[in-house]
């Protein structure tokens, strides 16, 4: 590994990084609140550091290889999630130690929503802009706005989009043109961004928590403007505009992408994938409905928009909330747990396993069962849309589900072990390695009372979800040490 090359990447990107430090200053001023201080000492903090591990090595230049995409990508995301704590940690307001302020500044980048802090009306609107704004960085993908600028830099960035970029098939979609098409893929989630904004405050939502809510309703984040979340605004039409955007979110962008440029609606209609997450969220909608209306005669369902609403939010690993869902029957909450562990489609900017891998999880137990009845045919694997699945991405799938159990299991034992009870590891657990925010047990209205222990058990969950576990692993594998 070129440690002086990743040095000096991770030095720009992290002087980069400290820019966004200094946006919330113009809230600051706008609304006169006077939190300026902690922006500022945050802001030299990281640039000095930035400034410190670029110019040793200014005068290299050479192009990264795989070992070093990995290395970047995770140290990149760990290391601006703990200096993206500090804001969060120095200000006068939060009254979090630095645990607290980590949990927050990760579970902000890496569009999780889990939160420690409470009372949320009564902090400065500077801070409330700055975590959501984390979730606006973190949605797209830091590496992907990186990758966007390197050709000026002059380092190529194909080994950190395929390091950090989700989905099992995250190099078939684009391969020439890496750098334009971070540029294209950054434009389009910026111009969904602004869109949800300006609908949210044509519904009746101020400026100011359009921009913020906007911020995470794209990202699929799920850190609020407010307490209650989306119960706050009281809204059927602003519920509408935040169910029609996570969904967009949770669509692959490279849907996006296609449709811009052929103009076509049949763009969408025609990806698999986008049909199967739809017709699950569909489907869980009006199974949890039946449910609770034969069953227990909710009149929460009266208001048709609560369980769409709800079931989207899940689905699509963003946790905007309208109602108490952990509040419903046991079997509500649970399967909306594992709704949230399914997510969104790959090369979206949601959480989860993602669709595309169930989808040939259950190809291949078809073919097996098949080739049990026919074993001297040649059986090939094929999504509803006729496309093959290679065999070595499907090898990769297998390996991705045995090491994500395996660690679901190491996981929730260890938060077992330091006094969680079950239902309540689970659905930590569930929020964080799906990077999904609302949850059900103890921390469904906050992880603030959390130990320590917990709350870091927590953060690693949160990175191996956003990098999708194997991003990670290779960095803890001996052989990617050994020369």
């Amino acid at each position: 590994m070129r440690v002086y090359v990743c040095f000096k990447l991770l030095g720009m990107l992290l002087m980069m990084f400290s820019l966004s430090m200094l946006t919330p200053l113009i809230v600051d001023v706008v609304y006169h609140e006077y939190v300026y201080l902690a922006f500022i000492v945050a802001f030299l903090i990281t640039v000095i550091t930035g400034f410190a591990l670029w110019y040793p090595f200014r005068n290299y230049h050479y192009e990264l290889r795989t070992r070093d995409g990995f290395f970047v990508v995770t140290f990149l995301w760990v290391v601006l999630s703990m200096f993206g704590a500090i804001p969060l940690w120095l200000n006068q307001y939060t009254h979090i130690g630095f645990t607290d302020a980590a949990f927050e500044s990760v579970s902000g980048i890496t569009t999780t929503g889990a939160t420690v802090l409470t009372h949320l009306s009564d902090l400065p609107r500077s801070i409330l802009y700055y975590r959501q704004q984390l979730h606006f960085f973190g949605g797209m993908g830091i590496i992907v706005l990186a990758v966007a600028i390197m050709p000026i830099l002059g380092i190529g960035g194909m080994q950190l989009y395929r390091a950090e970029v989700v989905g099992p098939l995250k190099t078939s979609k684009f391969k020439p043109r890496i750098a334009q098409t971070a540029k294209s893929l950054w434009l389009i989630y910026l111009g969904l961004t602004v869109a949800c904004m300006l609908s949210y405050w044509a519904c009746g939502m101020s400026f100011f928590d359009a921009l913020g809510e906007s911020f995470a309703t794209v990202a699929t984040g799920g850190f609020s403007m407010h307490e209650a979340s989306f119960a706050f605004y009281k809204s059927p039409a602003i519920e509408v505009v935040a169910i029609i955007f996570m969904i967009l979110g949770s669509c692959n962008f490279a849907l996006h992408f296609y449709f811009l440029s052929s103009r076509k609606l049949s763009t969408y209609w025609r990806d698999y994938e986008l049909i199967v997450f739809l017709r699950i969220v569909l489907l869980a909608t009006m199974v949890i409905s039946l449910y609770m209306i034969i069953g227990y005669h909710y009149s929460i369902v009266h208001n048709p928009f609560h369980v769409l609403f709800t079931v989207v939010s899940l689905a699509s690993t963003t946790g905007f909330t309208t109602v108490d869902f952990n509040q419903w029957p046991t079997f509500v909450p649970v399967l909306l747990m594992i709704i949230a562990m399914v997510g969104g489609c790959g090369g979206s900017t949601s959480g989860g396993i993602k669709v595309i891998r169930y989808l040939m999880v259950k190809e291949q137990g078809r073919r097996e069962i098949k080739q049990l009845i026919h074993p001297n045919a040649i059986l090939s694997i094929k999504d509803g849309g006729g496309s093959q699945f290679p065999d070595k991405v499907l090898q990769s799938i297998w390996g991705f589900f045995s090491v994500y159990l395996f660690l679901f299991c190491f996981l929730i034992l260890l938060l077992l072990a330091t006094g969680m009870n079950l239902r309540t590891a689970f659905g930590a657990l569930v929020v964080c390695i799906a990077n999904t925010g609302a949850s059900i047990g103890d921390v469904a209205h906050g992880f603030s009372h959390l130990q320590s222990s917990e709350k870091w058990l927590l953060i690693f969950a949160m990175f191996l979800g956003r990098l999708e576990i194997f991003t990670i692993l290779v960095l803890l594998s001996p052989s990617y040490w050994r020369r």
